[in-house]
């Protein structure tokens, strides 16, 4: 066995092919390893950039075993452990060829070419033996159509996935740093990602070093090293620091919040962007100057308590003793980030030494408040936020300003995006608020705005069980369509008019009678709405209707209080964005659509609120990635759209979508608003993560709601298949259970829990929707839980259900909620039984190779 620590440009070097066994796994990484590793490499790249010495950084191992050389004289490698990062690699490779060949100026667009040739594939060989990776046969295809350049790359499955998310974040990077910054990436992709390259020889057990590799044994913490290399350090003083300044803290704080301190530690003392995985040896190195000074090194841990008793004010502001900052502590609190931390902490810190006061404190804070809400309710990206409150207490420190001043500028700064009021007031009136970040914190803006009508007797939030309401439903019966036509203008539909307003902040508002509010009437709206204890339902309930005009009469006078409550930047600074922000999302949307799936200029001017004219004049005048993808309602292309070569319909055909007699693409393959929020990451889908039932009489409740709703909605016929489907699911297994949604239409989802642990996470093949009338089949979810984390898996469970008579399911939508007709079920109750059936036995079969390994 030899060792060796290599780049990936050097690893791939000479005719090589690494070829992942059949016996693998499939590719498997999500967004959280994806955003993990590119992390890594845009402080890479940002450090590179800012000519600092840039070390390298160590991705992993890859285990390697020699194959047979093929007839072309390429040397073949069994890749035994190591596939994903590799396969991550290479991925991400095809998609920087591909941005650089599609945005590159000209003076970059040989080094698409140099990545092609040089990491990618063997350039003179033929078949199998062109391509340096050859995955597993489940794989091959995907990862094959990405470097051949083959219109179908950027599928639906895992390595599509991956394809999409380094084209987003590659033209994200380039809108900010140019060709200079692509070529950083090249080179840090390249030569600074630092893998051990462990290679067996012939007769090695190379499954023996595997193991050892990847042993199960419990891994020490940053806080543990640390406080090890502190302790070995204090052999005079050790056990009475330890007692009296190290344990309380630890106590205190508990092992995740120790090492978050020993972080925030390092960002307050201006260390540029620590990593988590390095806390121990930046601590290292900070302390060395005192290392051999017990009564130093006691006075850093001291240091350290004060430090950890702000953070426990910041985590729990009940114990911060002022009221007025104890408020604005317990807001940003319920927000619910640790981004604010550093700035946090450093404000508390100035208040305890007693060149703050706490006024000036609260003023502070409430900057950083309104920074963060007016973003969301802009809809501008947040992955830029831990940079901008990594980097504040340094740049704090250098101002002159006094401290709320200061942190009002700094966070007014150019391509920090704090919003103005024009800004915040444009998207209160169109943007899609609904799908803004976290469920909690669109709940936090409505309870801010019901709690600055100053009631006489306040709601006490903390005890309401209360849920987000669209006043116009999301799915509203004809007569609300019928009230929308007489406000739609030239060319709108009453569904496009739906579209613009229904998300909006204007249409929302908060209620704890969510299922009796429905789809109903307005009228019926209003009789429940006026006997509310929320002054803001109450004066909906006093509008003479509610369309288009009270919607957006609404909305101005909230943007009237969100301007009161949440103070903006400075006169004179740069808005959000040069350019209107919702352009970019259009842009990020369309990059992240899967090959094979089109989608509608309303279904865009819904997800970024605007209009489909507005869209469409937009993609005119723009060289936009994907433009052909978007379609009119109906499916056909639009005639003022003019194609450079192919026309959208061949690009799409080459994509595999499918188009009728009458040139309109197959309606399965389109992607609605919703389904484009959710590629952007948008949070649409609470229940997602429930991992402990229901209480029992909740769920009686809601099971009789949905009874209710099957009966009024679907037919006979249909609600008694359903019924029966149902109960052949809770007999299929003791796991096998229902539980039903808390939202206004009552769904129901057939559960399947994983494990035996109280807190086990739950699986779920169908969602089951009464009101809409349609199944949905959720592969978003299923995504994250082996086994159908395997996009094979996946693809078999939709080709299982498109064997059914009357369902038709995209295979684009391997990560998404694709939907068939509730009364499939009528007539095909046996078929839906059996997919069901298959569903149990395979997650069964999994858990139990699991338990077995």
């Amino acid at each position: 066995m030899h060792a060796e620590e290599v780049t990936f440009s050097k690893l791939v070097a000479g005719e090589k092919q690494f070829q992942v066994p059949l016996y693998q796994r499939t590719y498997s990484w999500t967004d959280k390893e994806l955003k993990q590793l590119w992390e890594d490499v845009t402080e890479l790249v940002g450090q590179a950039m800012a000519e600092v010495k840039t070390p390298s950084h160590f991705l992993g191992s890859v285990v390697l075993a020699p194959g047979q050389m093929s007839a072309g004289g390429v040397s073949r490698w069994l890749v035994v452990d190591g596939q994903q990062r590799l396969t991550t690699l290479m991925v991400a490779f095809t998609a920087l060829r591909d941005h650089i060949r599609e945005t590159g100026g000209q003076d970059i667009a040989m080094l698409a070419e140099k990545i092609h040739e040089q990491y990618l594939v063997n350039k003179f060989l033929d078949g199998n033996d062109h391509y340096r990776l050859l995955p597993t046969q489940a794989d091959r295809g995907a990862f094959i159509a990405c470097v051949a350049g083959s219109p179908r790359a950027g599928g639906g499955d895992n390595i599509g996935h991956a394809y999409r998310f380094f084209r987003g974040v590659l033209a994200r990077g380039q809108e900010e740093g140019g060709d200079a910054w692509t070529r950083v990436v090249v080179t840090v992709l390249g030569g600074l990602l630092s893998i051990v390259e462990i290679t067996a020889e012939p007769g090695d057990n190379v499954y023996r070093i595997f193991k050892s590799i990847n042993n199960t044994g419990v891994q020490l913490q940053q806080s543990d090293l640390l406080r090890n290399h502190l302790f070995m350090l204090l052999p005079r003083q050790g056990e009475q620091v330890y007692q009296e300044l190290w344990l309380p803290m630890q106590q205190s704080l508990g092992p995740k919040n120790l090492e978050l301190l020993f972080w925030l530690d390092l960002v307050l003392r201006g260390v540029s962007k620590p990593k988590v995985s390095e806390i121990y040896e930046a601590q290292q190195q900070r302390l060395k100057p005192v290392e051999g000074d017990e009564d130093e090194l006691r006075a850093e841990i001291a240091d350290l308590v004060r430090l950890s008793a702000r953070l426990m004010r910041v985590l729990h502001p009940d114990r911060e003793q002022h009221p007025a900052l104890r408020e604005v502590l317990s807001r940003l609190a319920d927000w619910g980030n640790q981004t604010y931390y550093p700035v946090a902490l450093q404000v508390l810190g100035l208040v305890d030494a007693g060149r703050l006061d706490a006024e000036a404190a609260v003023e502070s804070l409430t900057y950083v408040e309104s920074f963060l809400v007016r973003r969301l309710i802009c809809q501008i990206s947040p992955s830029s936020l831990n940079r901008i409150f990594v980097e504040a207490p340094k740049e704090l420190e250098k101002s002159h300003l006094p401290v709320p001043e200061a942190i009002r500028s700094y966070l007014s700064g150019r391509r920090r995006y704090w919003p103005t009021d024009a800004e915040l007031s444009a998207a209160v009136r169109a943007k899609p608020f609904y799908w803004a970040g976290k469920s909690h914190q669109r709940h936090y803006v409505l309870r801010r705005l019901e709690e600055s009508y100053n009631s006489a007797e306040p709601v006490d939030f903390a005890k309401a069980a209360l849920t987000v309401e669209h006043v116009l439903p999301q799915h509203p019966a004809e007569e609300w369509f019928e009230l929308l036509a007489k406000e739609t203008e030239a060319g709108q539909t009453p569904q496009d008019l739906r579209d613009l307003l229904v998300h909006t902040l204007g249409n929302l508002t908060l209620t704890g009678e969510n299922s009796k509010l429905s789809n109903h009437p307005f009228q019926r709206k209003q009789q429940i709405l006026d006997g509310s204890a929320l002054r803001m339902n109450r004066e909906i309930a006093g509008a003479s209707g509610w369309g288009k005009a009270e919607i957006l009469v609404r909305a101005d006078a909230l943007s009237e209080r969100a301007v009161k409550l949440w103070p903006g930047p400075v006169d004179g600074a740069p808005g959000a964005d040069d350019e209107w922000p919702g352009w970019a999302e259009l842009r990020a949307a369309l990059l992240a659509m899967p090959a094979g799936t089109w989608t509608t200029y309303g279904a865009i001017a819904e997800l970024i609120g605007s209009s489909p004219i507005a869209v469409g004049t937009f993609l005119a005048a723009k060289a936009v990635h994907g433009d052909y993808r978007v379609l009119n309602a109906d499916g056909r292309v639009s005639a003022a759209y003019e194609p450079a070569d192919r026309s959208p319909r061949e690009l799409l055909e080459a994509e595999g979508v499918g188009f009728d007699e009458a040139g309109r693409a197959h309606r399965p393959s389109r992607l609605v608003a919703e389904e484009l929020a959710e590629l952007l990451g948008k949070e649409l889908r609470a229940h997602d993560d429930v991992t402990t039932p229901s209480p029992a009489a909740e769920t009686t409740d809601r099971a009789a709601r949905f009874g209710e709703l099957l009966s009024t909605n679907q037919s006979p016929a249909t609600g008694e298949s359903l019924r029966s489907v149902l109960r052949f699911w809770q007999q299929q297994d003791p796991a096998c259970h229902l539980d039903y949604g808390r939202g206004a239409e009552t769904s129901c989802f057939p559960l399947l829990d994983v494990g035996t642990s109280p807190r086990s996470r739950t699986m779920r093949p169908l969602g089951l929707y009464p009101v809409t009338g349609v199944a949905e089949v959720p592969f978003g979810h299923l995504k994250e839980r082996a086994p159908f984390d395997d996009a094979a898996l996946r693809r078999e469970l939709l080709l299982r259900f498109n064997q059914i008579d009357g369902v038709d399911l995209a295979e684009a939508k391997l990560e998404l909620y694709p939907t068939f007709p509730l009364n499939v079920l009528a007539s095909h109750t046996d078929e839906i039984c059996a997919v069901l059936e298959w569903f149990v036995r395979t997650t069964a079969l999994h858990a139990g190779e699991r338990d077995a390994g």
